[in-house]
């Protein structure tokens, strides 16, 4: 009996009661998985849980020695000018949304400076508070583009190539670097190898791509807010709830759902849906 199939076949049963705008669904029970679609298997962006990517890739670039998640960014971006109190602010903090400066999201953010990242850092810092934005993953990526080139194309072979990924396509600002926060486009299937890596803790078909400490950061050293359920707490990329899960949650309720050994993938276009659908799918689980 394969329990990922069990759980899926109630979760497409709660995602037509709820009228929830699925567009696919993957269940992974340790090594067990099931996959239920109601549109064409395409590949769509995945929105802010490509946050998670760009912290893999702050982690690899870490192993490998060639970046420093808690130097100042001004170390790695020595040309820009700089807020009160933005050159202390580190890409652990950027990536964890806890530099301070304010930069709301907008359709047009990336066009609306001639460059985006510039136009955060000359912004003050309020301290180590949260405040998120793309633009801070944005910046994060930045800095690492400045030791690593391009980081798309430098996470090819480290991490999308293992898991079978090919052909990967990642929305580009103006200037030519990744929009980061967003922009990365995968099939449900793929975004799923994702989470079984997480899961996994970095390791894919026994091979180690990350060390383990970047995967536990994501749900982990929580940054506190006040906010409603399922937002309170924020760590690099994830964000705890519902219940005793954590997640990493796109726009549009494109998700990546941990409990024990269980993942639950879901794609969709129900922005204002997702988060019932979260508690929904926590609820199935711990039954």
């Amino acid at each position: 009996m394969n329990p990922a199939q069990l759980i899926l076949d109630r979760l497409v049963r709660s995602v037509e009661d709820q009228g929830f705008i699925a567009h696919g669904l993957h269940v992974l029970v340790g090594p067990y998985a099931a996959e239920h679609r109601w549109t064409p298997d395409v590949r769509e962006d995945i929105q802010s849980a490509a946050k998670g990517v760009c912290v893999i890739a702050a982690g690899m670039a870490s192993d490998e020695g060639l970046f420093d998640l808690d130097a100042p960014v001004a170390t790695y971006l020595s040309d820009f000018a700089f807020g009160d109190g933005a050159a202390e602010v580190t890409a652990r903090q950027l990536l964890r949304m806890s530099s301070g400066i304010d930069l709301p999201w907008s359709e047009t953010m990336f066009t609306d400076w001639p460059d985006l990242a510039r136009e955060f850092l000359r912004r003050p810092s309020r301290g180590r508070v949260f405040q998120y934005s793309n633009a801070s993953t944005y910046t994060a990526m930045r800095a690492l583009d400045a030791v690593v080139g391009d980081v798309h194309t430098w996470l090819e072979p480290r991490l999308f190539a293992p898991l079978g990924i090919e052909g990967t396509e990642w929305q580009r600002c103006p200037n030519g670097w990744i929009l980061a926060g967003g922009g990365l486009a995968l099939r449900t299937e793929e975004f799923a190898r994702l989470g079984q890596f997480i899961r996994d803790g970095g390791v894919w078909s026994g091979s180690r791509l990350v060390s383990r400490e970047w995967i536990d950061a994501m749900h982990s050293d929580w940054v506190e807010r006040d906010a409603g359920p399922g937002y309170e707490r924020y760590a690099l990329a994830g964000w705890a709830g519902p219940g005793d899960a954590w997640r990493l949650h796109g726009a549009h309720g494109q998700m990546l759902i941990f409990l024990g050994d269980t993942v639950v993938t879901i794609t969709a276009h129900d922005h204002f849906g997702a988060d019932r659908m979260a508690a929904r799918i926590v609820e199935t689980l711990a039954d």
